[in-house]
């Protein structure tokens, strides 16, 4: 195992631990909520990086399948009594796997346009979703909305079981990444940002590397879905399918660091608790809205790469300099 591998799993471990030890310590609920949204939102900034960020192709309609995944657990309370309590939490896969495998066709069809017609494509499908919501009414209950099971949790840490399960599809989500990073999948994924033509003319299976990428990170994201609307017990389509959470998860993704692994996790806890922040503090005449982008401006005016890559752009830099000091002190000394 190499010395930056190591150096990953000791962050990654250190992280994971802080993060389940967090409702543990910090009892306050409300505080406690705010992190199940910051994870919530890491979440979906990893999945949508793990698609867009390595292919290079910005999807704009991905919260329709976090609407899908939400629906889709809904429909299974309703009409197949999936059961209260933890149950939900494990029928989470077949709801992320269903979904991203009934999304594969649109995908194929989708993955065909590039660039801005793909990005116009996706936010099409996002309205699309959302009407087929208002629509079906035998299914989703229109506007009128699904309600879901109360979870029999107890009041004192009620919110506790759903911070640990955004921590899991955020810990998975991660995983994810770090694997598709490390392999020939990884490579292909890249290869397809920089020039995808050159990455076929060389004999790689774009369609192919493009679809499990999309599989993947459909499947995260309606499994985030899920849990969002078992933790709110009602869904209705404005909540379900909501432009403005998809436009949240790619700032974040920006903000962190487009294409890195880290990047969309940073975005996600230095901007999520800023908003929460000025919503507690200029909510009631919306200026916080102003505020957030206030902060969201200033940071990617200071570092326009994003955080992460812009600290290891400076970090680069300082040993370029102490390197180069290092050698002209040597041959100073040489000379003496």
């Amino acid at each position: 195992m190499s010395r930056a591998t190591a150096a990953g799993l000791v962050r990654g471990g250190a992280f994971a631990g802080a993060a389940v030890a967090f409702p543990f310590v910090v009892h306050a609920a409300w505080i406690v909520n705010i992190g199940i949204l910051t994870l919530m939102y890491a979440t979906l900034a990893t999945a949508w990086n793990l698609f867009s960020g390595y292919t290079g192709y910005i999807s704009l309609g991905q919260i329709a399948f976090f609407g899908l995944g939400a629906y889709t657990l809904a429909i299974s309370f309703e009409h197949f009594g999936i059961g209260s309590g933890y149950n939900p939490f494990w029928a989470l896969p077949l709801v992320g796997g269903g979904v991203a495998l009934a999304s594969l066709p649109v995908a194929w069809i989708a993955l065909r346009t590039r660039h801005m017609t793909f990005a116009i494509v996706t936010l099409t499908l996002l309205f699309v979703v959302q009407q087929l919501a208002f629509n079906l009414h035998s299914l989703t209950h229109g506007s009128s909305g699904m309600m879901l099971p109360t979870p029999t949790f107890g009041i004192a840490n009620y919110d506790r079981p759903f911070y640990l399960a955004m921590l899991a599809l955020l810990l998975v989500a991660l995983a994810l990444c770090w694997v598709v990073l490390r392999s020939k999948l990884g490579l292909m994924l890249l290869a397809i940002r920089e020039d995808e033509e050159k990455a076929r003319g060389l004999g790689v299976r774009v369609t192919g590397a493009k679809l499990v990428a999309w599989w993947l990170s459909i499947a995260v994201t309606a499994m985030v879905g899920g849990v969002w609307a078992y933790y709110l017990t009602f869904i209705y389509p404005e909540s379900a399918v909501d432009p403005l959470v998809m436009i949240g998860a790619v700032l974040m993704t920006f903000l962190g660091g487009r294409g890195t692994l880290w990047g969309p996790t940073i975005g996600a806890f230095v901007l999520v608790p800023a908003q929460q922040y000025l919503l507690t503090r200029l909510g009631a005449s919306e200026l916080y809205l102003v505020g957030y982008s206030a902060v969201f401006m200033v940071v990617l005016l200071v570092l326009p790469r994003g955080i992460l890559p812009s600290l290891r752009d400076a970090i680069a830099r300082a040993r370029e300099r102490q390197r180069t000091g290092g050698k002209r002190i040597a041959r100073s000394q040489a000379a003496a």
